[in-house]
């Protein structure tokens, strides 16, 4: 029976904390689970009131107004969440009041400084868009992308082991990485797909953004603090610490791989869709480029790189929705209402625009999109991957905090995006074409309107900031894809810990170049979809494969390595087959008349059919090693608490 120790981030087992300490985190564990569930409560009346009750929230928020209790709800909704994650995190950790109040200065700050230059701005005039290359936008996107493989240089001559290509040396502040952690979620699909969904659809969009921004807290209420102290570079550390590691692990590097493509495939669609727009080339030509120098980022700077690029892209991106939304606004006397009216009126569906669209004739798909949402972002590895850079779980916590910060901020900006884009960009024909659709494609929305109210100077910098957008998002997916191969098959199964560090990073970055040419074959097949709405299929897989195994590992004493892996498979092949038979893939893509499978994403049918296999797998196995699996979660808890020193955990089977 094979024996060894999971030590954290940085290689080094933790101190025994103090008994002030053991009781902050112990004390923590039920309030974790006590604000997640009234956070759950009014997410899942909002998902509900959209499902069965769509006029209800089309009805003005007030008398004198045109603003829907949709919008105030969806709003109110994000601040909520925020809110309380904020709370969760002052309570638990003594140290947060300062990291917050630093955060929300700097935010300050950056908003000022937007708004004074907004004042000074002047109405932009309409060009010709998607005609030839526009010089000042490929201008931005060449400056743009060198300084980005600048610090990919920078980054390689200071990654010189696992740690610092998997993890950035598990020493990045909390600022660091809460913007780290913005910068992987304000992707393609929150700027680009969104935007898009709300310009279509009208306040489908905002659906999509409440959803998103409801779900980060969770990471940082439930797992974080637990995850850190417990695991070195992926969920598979996590989920495999007390469990039998060849099975487990194998699990986790499929349910890795096959999330890390299906998102690769959004941001690879969104990223073709912009460098076709703005160098006029073939939309294939476009998937090889960003495909190459995604590979790049990844295979010469690893964690660190990837986290650089993405600190970078979240000011950036900040910085310009606030910009664009104070322009939108600018232009309509910075009246809101002046600003809904317009899209009212030029919108196709008008003022049914402002109540939920596609979802009241599939309630039960809006139902399972919801839960998705709100339980699949904490599955997703590439943001797991973030816990770990971090030196502790305090700094864990702190950094979640402030990403939520950053996300939630940014995904409120959405709202006037998206209506931006239908008041200035709907019915002018020198961003839409004779049959009514967007040049480019509908994921150009926010592109057509930064050069609507900024001219080509806003136009080249947006464009170049949105691809910089994707290049950061799929750089942390191919790592993930990647570690799950090298840390998690080759070097902890294949080899059972008999590999030195040069070797197993050779191992990664070969992974890196096969998921790249994967992921510009799948860009190209799924060209045209609506970026925003793969992503809702995406953490859907996460949530029916990742989530059930984190909660069940981390809270439940009586999880065995049996009822974990075949609850796990069971999540990870319904939710893969079930998508492919639903209607995203089996119709749009496939091109049949009809689904096989009704909802869409599969999460209601496919999240708790895995977690009753691992319940009743579980509670069923009598073997030998169960009993090693239960007896081994007493040592395993007081570890998560950070409250003692890691002892030999049997990592093997009898």
């Amino acid at each position: 029976m094979e024996v060894g120790v999971i030590t954290n981030g940085t290689g080094a087992a933790p101190q025994a904390a103090t008994g002030d300490a053991e009781a902050l985190y112990v004390g923590s564990t039920g309030l974790g689970v006590f604000f997640t569930l009234i956070l759950a409560v009014p997410v899942a009346l909002f998902f509900w009131f959209a499902a069965y009750s769509p006029a209800t929230l089309a009805g003005p928020a007030g008398s004198g107004g045109s603003t829907s209790v949709w919008i105030v709800l969806g709003v109110g909704l994000i601040l909520y969440a925020t809110l309380l994650n904020a709370l969760y995190v002052v309570i638990t950790n003594r140290a947060a009041a300062r990291a917050g109040a630093r955060a929300a200065g700097t935010l300050a700050l950056l908003v000022l400084a937007v708004l004074a230059s907004c004042f000074a701005a002047q109405p932009a005039r309409a060009a010709e868009a998607g005609g030839g290359p526009n010089g000042i936008a490929v201008s931005f996107f060449v400056v743009l992308v060198a300084a980005t493989l600048a610090i990919t240089y920078w980054a390689a001559r200071h990654t010189r082991s696992t740690t610092d290509f998997y993890a950035a040396g598990g020493h990045l502040t909390a600022m660091q990485n809460g913007l780290a952690m913005a910068g992987d979620t304000i992707s393609a699909g929150a700027f680009l797909g969104l935007s898009g969904l709300t310009y279509a659809s009208g306040y489908d969009g905002l659906l999509y953004a409440t959803g998103y921004c409801v779900a980060y807290p969770v990471i940082g209420i439930l797992f974080a603090d637990r995850m850190r102290n417990l695991g070195r570079f992926t969920f598979a550390d996590v989920v495999s610490y007390r469990l039998q590691q060849g099975p487990v692990r194998i699990l986790a590097a499929l349910s890795t791989l096959t999330i890390a493509i299906f998102f690769l495939i959004s941001q690879m669609v969104g990223a073709g869709q912009l460098v076709q727009l703005l160098f006029n080339i073939d939309y294939d030509a476009a998937e090889v480029i960003v495909g190459v120098l995604m590979v790049c980022y990844v295979l010469f700077g690893g964690m660190m790189a990837t986290t650089w690029v993405q600190i970078v892209k979240a000011v950036l991106m900040l910085v310009t929705g606030a910009a664009i939304s104070c322009l939108i606004l600018n232009r309509f006397g910075w009246s809101y209402d002046a600003l809904l009216a317009r899209a009212t009126e030029l919108h196709p569906r008008h003022l049914a625009m402002l109540a939920p669209a596609g979802f009241s004739s599939a309630p039960l798909s809006t139902l399972s999109l919801g839960l998705a949402m709100f339980v699949g972002s904490a599955g997703l590895p590439h943001l797991i991957m973030r816990v770990f850079t971090v030196a502790d779980a305090r700094t864990a916590r702190s950094s979640m905090f402030l990403g939520v910060i950053c996300i939630s901020s940014f995904f409120a900006l959405i709202s006037i995006i998206g209506l931006g884009a239908v008041a200035l960009v709907a019915g002018n024909p020198d961003y839409v074409l004779p049959g009514g659709a967007l040049r480019g494609g509908g994921n150009m929305a926010a592109v057509h309107l930064s050069h609507a109210v900024g001219g080509d100077l806003m136009l080249g910098f947006v464009a170049a900031v949105a691809f910089a957008t994707i290049i950061a998002v799929v750089a942390g997916l191919t790592l993930s894809g990647a570690a799950a191969v090298s840390h998690d098959i080759y070097a902890s199964v294949i080899r059972r810990g008999r590999v030195d560090e040069r070797t197993e990073v050779r191992i990664s970055r070969a992974a890196t170049v096969v998921l790249g040419l994967l992921a510009v074959g799948l860009g190209i097949a799924f060209r045209g979809q609506n970026i925003a709405y793969l992503i809702g299929l995406v953490v859907g897989i996460a949530a029916a494969a990742n989530f059930p195994l984190l909660v069940l590992s981390l809270y439940w004493r009586g999880l065995t390595t049996r009822g974990a892996v075949l609850g796990g498979a069971t999540g990870l092949g319904l939710s893969v087959v079930l998508t492919v038979l639903g209607p995203s893939v089996w119709v749009k893509v496939l091109g049949h008349a009809a689904p096989v499978f009704p909802l869409d994403p599969p999460t209601l049918v496919a999240l708790p059919a895995a977690v009753v296999v691992c319940v009743a797998v579980s509670l069923l196995d009598r073997s030998r090693r169960a009993d090693i699996d239960r007896a081994g979660y007493a040592e395993q808890s007081r570890r998560m608490h950070g409250v003692a020193a890691p002892v030999p955990v049997l990592a093997a089977a009898e």
